[in-house]
């Protein structure tokens, strides 16, 4: 067995060389496996703290863009503040000099107080209004809108405030203007409102312009003023929400920096566009271009006219449903002079029993009241009395809107408090198909023709026509004052315009003046 020792000695080195190469083998297999294992912990790791660092590169951006947005706020709710306590000022004054009996006129304080509810009106509107239409849910009407009242309004609303800047408010009509076009009255109020209201707030000395245009259905209107002017590099940055000019007296300026945005957002969303050009130190002009059809036929209940007396035919009865008892009184001295015949009730339950006693042609309901909400007693009533009987919703829950008068709803209209009384006569006349009897016609022949002054009168004349442009109401009491003192003769026609002074129709008053010889 000897000499077969050295093959097994050669086997047994082979196998234990072998087992020393798999060691050696594995060890750098292993080897390299640690290594990929360390290189992937080490590149994670590398990864975790890049993305730890992002994270903080992140936090610390947010906080930044938390902060100034805080600021922001901060600034918002102090100009928000100030812009309401403003008008709200101004009406909580002259309701105490009303309640204290004072010698002011009533005319100038009912217009105060109209002018500065408005302002109010228009500024939640605003606010309003960008929520809407950042949520898509802002809803349109198709009004059919008388278009030279509309403007007519309008302009007479900012005169006085111009007048007291001491400047001018030239309007403009280039050709013919349509009686009525169809699109959303409230918005394109609201529109050509922003556009004025800009316009007189940042001119100091000269004034401003409206002028209109009106061809193929396009309205054209440019709004030009000899204000501050708006550098370049701001023209579009002043259509931002709460953004200015980088003017200082720009920043001086009373407002939130939502009028621009709303108004070329909502021009957009009717169909037209709304476009500036400006020479800083020179004036801007503001321009609204956009599609208002005129509808095919006009329609008969709309009045063309300033102010109505009544309307043709039989008594109409009205109901007014509402929780408000401010809101009864102000449609009730509206309506029953008209001829109307006016019922009140509080709540649903008491105007649902008074309908059945007083058959009502119309009902002018709220939707927020206690008990069941208008819409509750809007089916009831249709179910009451079918279709012979028009409801129009009056409320402040505007974002409950629903016009209406499309076969499925129960009510035939809806109106959006704070209500503008013309637009209530409006809605009111279109649903019982009414004729209005304007103001002019119920006055005698005599005080339609023209009238014959002397001479000495004619400076009065002079004046008055100047003092009505601007809707210096005080100064024109003034005036026919003396001219009744001075001009014996000219008593009647004084006591005819000292009338539609204290009706505060100055157009009537203006045109009467034309009569005038």
């Amino acid at each position: 067995m000897i000499p077969n020792a050295p093959v097994e000695i050669d086997v047994i080195a082979a196998t234990v060389v072998a087992g020393l190469i798999a060691i050696v083998l594995a060890l750098a297999r292993n080897g390299r496996d640690a290594r990929r294992k360390y290189l992937r912990q080490t590149e994670a790791l590398q990864g975790d703290l890049a993305a730890q660092a992002q994270t903080h590169a992140e936090l610390a951006r947010a906080k930044e863009v938390a902060e100034a947005a805080n600021a922001a706020k901060t600034r918002y709710l102090v100009a928000v503040s100030h812009e309401i306590r403003s008008p709200l000022n101004a009406i909580y004054g002259y309701a105490q000099l009303l309640e204290r009996d004072d010698a002011i006129p009533p005319v100038e304080a009912g217009g105060v107080i109209r002018r500065s509810a408005e302002h109010v009106t228009n500024l939640v509107e605003g606010l309003l209004d960008i929520s809407r239409i950042e949520s898509g849910v802002l809803k349109l009407r198709q009004d059919v809108v008388r278009l030279p009242a509309l403007l007519d309004h309008i302009v007479d609303m900012f005169r006085m405030q111009a007048a007291a800047k001491g400047l001018t408010l030239d309007y403009k009509v280039d050709g013919r203007l349509p009686p009525f076009v169809r699109t959303d009255e409230k918005r394109l109020r609201q529109i050509l409102i922003n556009l004025l209201s800009n316009a007189i707030k940042y001119t100091d000395k000269g004034g401003a312009t409206l002028t209109v245009r009106y061809r193929s259905q396009m309205a054209l209107v440019d709004i030009t003023d000899t204000g501050t002017g708006i550098a370049a590099e701001d023209l579009e940055r002043i259509f931002e929400p709460f953004e200015r000019a980088g003017s200082p007296d720009s920043a001086m300026q009373p407002g939130i920096g939502l009028g621009l945005s709303i108004t070329r957002l909502l021009a957009r969303i009717l169909g037209g566009e709304v476009t500036v050009s400006s020479e800083v130190g020179r004036g801007s002009r503001f321009r609204l271009q956009m599609l208002l059809p005129e509808p095919m036929t006009a329609p008969a209940s709309a009045p063309a006219y300033d102010r109505v007396i009544g309307y043709q035919g039989e008594s109409k009865t009205i109901l007014v449903i509402d929780d408000n008892f401010s809101q009864q009184i102000v449609v009730q001295h509206l309506l029953r002079p008209l001829n109307f015949v006016v019922f009140a009730a509080t709540s649903g339950v008491e105007g649902l029993a008074l309908a059945e006693r007083c058959n009502p042609d119309l009902v002018l309901l709220d939707i927020q009241m206690p008990g069941c909400s208008g819409w509750e007693v809007a089916t009831q009533l249709r179910a009451a009395f079918g279709g012979s009987l028009r409801i129009v919703m009056v409320s402040a829950n505007a974002h409950e809107f629903r016009a209406g008068g499309d076969g499925q709803s129960d009510h035939d209209a809806f109106l959006s408090k704070p209500v503008d009384l013309d637009a209530l006569l409006d809605a009111i006349g279109q649903q019982l198909n009414l004729a209005w009897i304007a103001a002019d016609d119920g006055l005698p022949s005599a005080s339609q023709s023209p009238v014959t002054l002397p001479a000495a009168a004619k400076p009065y004349l002079e004046s008055l026509r100047q003092y009505i442009k601007v809707g210096h109401v005080r100064a024109i009491e003034t005036l026919l004052a003396d001219l009744e003192v001075e001009v014996p003769d000219s008593a009647g026609a004084v006591a005819e315009m000292r009338r539609l002074l204290g009706d505060f129709d100055l157009r009537a008053l203006a045109r009467r003046l034309e009569n005038v010889d």
